[in-house]
């Protein structure tokens, strides 16, 4: 035999794709496991052309699914970030979007069994700690996915995934501000350094020269923002404890501009390496939660809102994105409590995907 078969589901999760499959279905050796994920996604090419990759940074996510040992989570989800052109496999993040498709497609697996109507499905986040409650519409004991909630950057309509994030503080880095400081100034830009859901370095874009409302593309064509960009979140990543970050997602970066749309504040989110053409869930929860923290570079940027929990609408460069959050001001000082969303997902396939037996023989070859 010279291809090994790996069960999958291909899946939509919020506003990126990628394979879902059953941990055990894998190799426990990371590094092996990395070159699986590889082989699975194309990474190495622009067209992720020998692989189910969509050649771009939304498109090659992974999510791996298993039942918890964890007294409150029903499911284990491990996320692993494959770059389309490195051969480069990060498991330190987590995403949202892809955790949108975590319930329905642990429903799918087998790993939980639906009820009749909803179904609330526990997941811990294994890269980060992250707990997160996921509500999946599940009538006649089935997975809908037709429904009337609409995101934007997906087209259509689609049923609602609600989540709601718990404990986001301090995930990565083990504080809300790393650095210890509301604002730190790196190469003569002020940024907020913060640990919401996802480990970020937040601007304001008028700092590097810009309006915050370019397009994706055109931000991607700015060789000359992303140098200058790049060697802040490097700096960045060694004040927050992380160490060099040369070669990892994280910390993601965040520009900011006051509203053009309606919404609370505008943003756009990078990944790093490009511009996200939407909003991440994870990033969304920090961005959010800059915008309530008092003294943060948000401030000046937009009111912050008086009401708790506080709705907050991000315009990003597709649309816009809305957070809840749930915080407090008291002796301990600002506390965000837990950040609600409303996703969709879809089930796009489901099989087996093919990758060379050279890299990978199966779990029945491990065993022998």
């Amino acid at each position: 035999m010279t291809q090994t078969a790996i069960p999958y589901l291909f899946m939509r999760g919020g506003t990126s794709r990628g394979p879902y499959l059953n941990r055990a279905d894998l190799p426990d050796d990371l590094a092996i496991l990395a070159e699986v994920l590889m082989a699975i996604v194309g990474a190495g090419h622009p067209l992720n052309i020998d692989g189910i990759g969509g050649g771009a940074a939304v498109t090659t996510k992974v999510a791996m699914l298993s039942r918890s040992a964890d007294n409150w989570a029903d499911i284990d989800y491990f996320f692993a970030q494959v770059s389309v052109e490195d051969r480069i496999v990060d498991f330190k993040p987590t995403c949202g979007n892809i955790l949108s498709g975590v319930g329905p497609a642990a429903i799918e697996m087998g790993l939980v069994k639906a009820g009749d109507g909803d179904t609330n499905i526990n997941i811990l986040a294994t890269n980060t700690g992250a707990r997160v409650c996921a509500n999946v519409q599940t009538p006649n004991c089935q997975v809908s996915y037709e429904g009337t909630t609409q995101i934007d950057g997906v087209p259509g309509t689609s049923a609602p995934v609600a989540l709601q994030f718990m404990e986001t503080v301090g995930g990565a880095t083990g504080a809300l501000l790393p650095t210890g400081n509301l604002i730190d100034t790196i190469d003569g830009i002020e940024v907020t350094c913060m640990d919401v859901a996802m480990p970020m370095v937040i601007a304001r874009a008028a700092e590097f020269g810009l309006t915050g409302y370019e397009s994706a593309a055109e931000l991607d064509e700015n060789s000359d923002f992303f140098a200058r960009m790049e060697a802040v979140r490097l700096k960045a990543g060694a004040l927050m404890g992380m160490g060099d970050v040369t070669k990892s997602v994280t910390p993601k970066f965040g520009l900011l501009a006051p509203a053009t749309a309606g919404g609370t504040i505008a943003t756009r989110y990078f990944m790093p390496w490009k511009t996200h053409p939407t909003m991440a869930v994870t990033g969304a929860q920090c961005l959010a939660s800059c915008v309530l923290t008092p003294g943060t570079v948000a401030q000046g940027l937009t009111a912050i809102p008086n009401e708790v929990p506080a709705n907050i609408t991000l315009e990003h460069a597709s649309g816009t994105i809305d957070v809840l959050v749930d915080y407090a001001h008291n002796d301990a000082g600002f506390q965000i409590t837990s950040a609600g969303l409303t996703r969709t997902a879809r089930k796009l396939a489901a099989g087996e995907v093919f990758i060379p037996s050279s890299i990978w023989s199966g779990r029945n070859a491990e065993k022998g």
